[in-house]
Parts: structure tokens; sequence; C-alpha cells
């Protein structure tokens, strides 16, 4: 019978029909967990700021930061997201997983754990698509479970948007006259926030961290074959952790490319062709999430 995808052409690791509406919902839910993420962060920092005297040109530039910027990277995101293949989300996913825990152990040595929750914006989003692939592989409906799952996505990232904006724009008024009850509340329980993302990270990336393996390991027919992919795997893994740990503090950009590079060579040898297609989607999705996110990152960088 003919269908619209006989004639369409062929991308790497997309899929047209339902397969493409699929991948568009969970790219659109990733990029909901990446909004809320940053929304909940941005009043973490901005009433950080506000109560020192000494960060107010910090405080500033995050009120200064263009809302109208935040459909357009929703929309990005989702894009790249969609694109970017099972395979390649998995591993970015567990190499940030890894990354995460030798931080966090380190974090007494002066890592910052407040900027790891922003550097961890693309991975999440990449968790959240590995994990509802592998969750509703299968699935009888599918699509309509991602439709459910979009909406409510959609309904956090929205809220927490606009408790941002307010934010941003009228909690030093109302702090002081305490007449709303949302930022009295945020008086009180702000410094709450860190714990609540690392809970729900922790969980996230939790499920994320199995759903990836079982994603990787349905593509061997063999242990063998497990075996010459997972053997290269951690120990470029490793020596990738090592060399953030140990070796001169990078910028942020610079992490990226080392780490997208590591994957690029790791994949050349053991990979496929498509999988070389999805790290340059990935080192993209990589470079717009921490573009997005400069001020805030300067701000943690300077805490």
């Amino acid at each position: 019978m003919f269908s619209v995808g006989s004639w369409l052409p062929v991308l790497p690791g997309l899929a047209w029909g339902w397969a493409l509406l699929d991948a568009l919902l969970q790219g659109l839910v990733g990029a909901c967990a990446v909004s809320v993420l940053c929304s909940l962060l941005k009043v973490y920092l901005y009433i950080q700021c506000l109560n020192d005297p000494g960060r107010q040109a910090e405080k500033e530039a995050i009120r200064a930061q263009r809302w109208v910027l935040e459909p357009l990277h929703a929309v990005v995101l989702t894009g790249v997201l969609a694109l970017v293949g099972s395979r390649v989300a998995a591993l970015v996913v567990l190499e940030f997983s890894l990354r995460a825990v030798s931080t966090v152990l380190s974090i007494g040595k002066g890592a910052h754990s407040s900027q790891l929750y922003l550097l961890c914006q693309y991975s999440l989003g990449c968790g959240m698509s590995c994990s509802l692939s592998f969750l509703l592989e299968g699935a009888p409906h599918g699509t309509w479970n991602l439709v459910l799952a979009t909406g409510l996505a959609g309904l956090l990232a929205t809220y927490a948007r606009r408790l941002a904006r307010h934010v941003c724009t009228l909690y030093e008024l109302h702090s002081r006259a305490r007449y709303c009850g949302v930022c009295i509340f945020l008086l009180t329980a702000s410094h709450g926030i860190p714990r609540l993302l690392r809970n729900a990270l922790a969980v996230t990336f939790a499920v994320a961290d199995l759903a990836a393996v079982a994603l990787i390991n349905r593509d061997f027919l063999s242990a063998a074959e497990a075996v010459r992919f997972w053997t290269p795997l951690t120990i470029c893994y490793t020596l990738l952790v090592i060399y953030m740990q140990e070796g001169p503090r990078p910028s942020v950009y610079q992490t990226v490319l080392v780490r997208m590079g590591g994957l690029f060579i790791l994949l050349l040898t053991v990979g496929r062709w498509t999988d070389i297609f999805h790290i340059f989607i990935s080192l993209l999705g990589e470079l717009w999430c921490l573009l997005r996110a400069g001020v805030m990152l300067e701000v943690c960088r300077q805490q």
C-alpha cells in the first residue's frame, strides 16, 4: 500500500510515520524536563544573588535573560533529541552518570554541585528519551501514552517557567511586603531546591541508566559481541573521568569537545556509521544547552 514514508528521504536514525511522531513526543518530554530543571535553578540562583548584596550584578543578569527565547530553545532541543538515535543517547546518559558520581565524590575537593545541574541538561533530555523508549517498547498504546506524558511534562514546564518569571519580576517586592503566598513560601524554603533537584535527578538517571544498558545490549547477538563493545567503552569512560578530575580544569565547552571527541573515536572502531552522525547531533545539542544557560553557569562559577 502506498505510504508517505515511501517517497520521503531517508535520514540516519529517523523513521517516518508513527515512529517519527513517537520520536518527536519523546524529544518534547525531554525538552520539557530540561525546561523545568533550568526554571527551578533560575529561581534558586536569583534568590541567592538577591540575598547577597555583593552579587546584585549577577541578579540583574539573571533577570535580563530573554523569556521569548524559551519556546525556541524547546523547539530546537526537541528536534535534536528526536534526531539522536537511542544508541548514542544511551551512551551520553551512561557517560554523564559516571561523571556525576565522580564529581559528587570529589565535592569536598572544590567541585560545584550547582554547576553540575546545568551541565546535565542535554544528558537529562537523552535520559528521558531512553527511559520512555525502553518502558513503552512493545506497548499496544505507546503513542497515546507518550501524548499523555507530553501533556503532563508540558504542564509542569509551563508552571515552572511562570514561577521563574514571577520570581525574577516580583519576588523582591513580594518578599518584603509579605502578601504573596508563593514568595513567602520561597522565602523560607528556597534553600531546599538543590536537594529537590538532586533527588529527582538521582531517580531519573537511575531509571535512564537501566534503560540505556538494555537498549545497547539488545543490538548484540552474543556475549562475545557485547564484551567487544563494553570493554573499550569502559576504558574510554574511565580515562575521560580521570582526565576531567585530575587534569587541568577545562572550561565547560572544552569539556564537551573532549567528551564528544572520545565518544567519536570510540564509535569509529566499535560503532556504526549512523552513530557518527548522531555524535555530531549530540555535540550541537550540548552546545545549544550550554549557550542558553551561559548566564547561570557564570553565576555558579563565581559562587
